[in-house]
């Protein structure tokens, strides 16, 4: 008896490591599939720590953790912080045609022409990157780790969020061209079903960026120029797509949810041609380098010893932010789902 159970052990064993050899091999550590919505910013800054030089490692690698499930601290602020969505996002199609320049790329010269509410009322993203970028800086330079750790984190989020075409568009979320759920549909059902499965996302170093404001800028009207082809191909697709097969309920930590089909959603990836991968890609190379700017911007500070311990009222803040997050009131702002 002693022995088929043995067996038995052994046997599962070895299925269970030939189904994770199976899978595309990533870093050490590499987190499981967190919560429903989070995936691609959780991974976004745990694979961008791999990008990053030994000098940054010693500190950036430890604190893995903290920066990949702080990653959606953002998104959990939208149900607290009113001031909080517009930096998640800015709706360039109310500012002309492509490459939108009646918009001033500087904040005040856009604040002087327009106002700070109305550009508030469509989005900040590519401005509220620099302002984090400053403060990132200026940690480094005073080498606050807990001030380190939370501005990257933040910082993250808001890079990643200016790489998906549809936090250019007013129409965020297909709600004018009959695709409501098109916004997560791209953002978190394409990463969660193929990110670990096929997506090729470490890609070489981080890079000193000159000027962080018009990289940014770069990165957001190349979202623009796609936001179009994200709608029309899932448009196209589902007008000759059998309507019974494009939703499929499925077990979500115990919850049976209604979501696009895995059949619809590969369909919809191969029509893309990858963008979802080189989106991803790019944000993770964009987000490392911004980290690695900021450090070197504040003068190489040495990172080892340095110890990333938190104030009870940082973890105190932290509860809330969770507690307002799972309350289930309705988020601040403008919904982008």
């Amino acid at each position: 008896m002693r022995n088929w159970l043995g067996w038995m052990l052994m046997l599962c064993l070895m299925m269970g490591w030939m189904v994770l050899s199976a899978k595309k091999r990533l870093p050490d550590g590499y987190p499981p599939s967190p919560d429903w919505g989070f995936y691609g910013h959780r991974q976004i800054n745990f694979l961008s720590v791999f990008l990053l030089p030994p000098e940054m490692l010693v500190f950036f690698k430890p604190n893995i953790g903290y920066l990949s499930e702080h990653a959606v601290d953002p998104d959990k602020r939208r149900y607290l912080v009113p001031d909080e969505g517009p930096r998640h996002y800015i709706d360039l199609d109310r500012y002309g045609a492509y490459p939108y320049k009646a918009l001033p790329r500087k904040w005040q010269d856009a604040v002087n022409k327009y106002t700070e509410d109305s550009l508030k009322k469509h989005g900040i993203v590519p401005w509220h990157v620099q302002v984090m970028q400053a403060r990132l800086t200026r940690a480094f330079r005073e080498k606050d780790a807990s001030r380190i750790l939370k501005y990257a984190a933040d910082i993250g989020h808001y890079i990643a969020d200016a790489h998906v075409p549809l936090h250019t568009s007013s129409n965020h979320n297909g709600q004018y061209t009959d695709q409501k759920g098109i916004h997560g549909f791209w953002e978190s059902r394409i990463p969660e079903l193929l990110a670990e499965q096929s997506f090729d996302l470490l890609n070489g170093h981080a890079q000193y960026i000159d000027d962080p404001g018009a990289f940014i800028w770069d990165r957001v009207l190349e979202s623009a120029i796609a936001a179009d082809s994200v709608l029309s191909i899932e448009k196209s697709l589902s007008a000759r797509y059998p309507s019974d097969r494009r939703y499929a309920f499925e077990n979500r930590n115990g919850v049976l949810v209604k979501q696009y089909s895995s059949a619809y959603t590969l369909a919809y990836h191969d029509l893309l041609n990858g963008m979802v991968e080189r989106r991803m890609r790019q944000a993770i190379h964009s987000v490392a380098s911004f980290w690695y700017t900021a450090w070197i911007n504040a003068g190489q500070p040495r990172l080892d010893g340095l110890a990333g311990s938190f104030s009870p009222e940082d973890s105190t803040a932290f509860k809330t932010l969770n507690e307002a997050w799972r309350s289930g009131r309705q988020m601040l702002g403008r919904p982008e789902d």
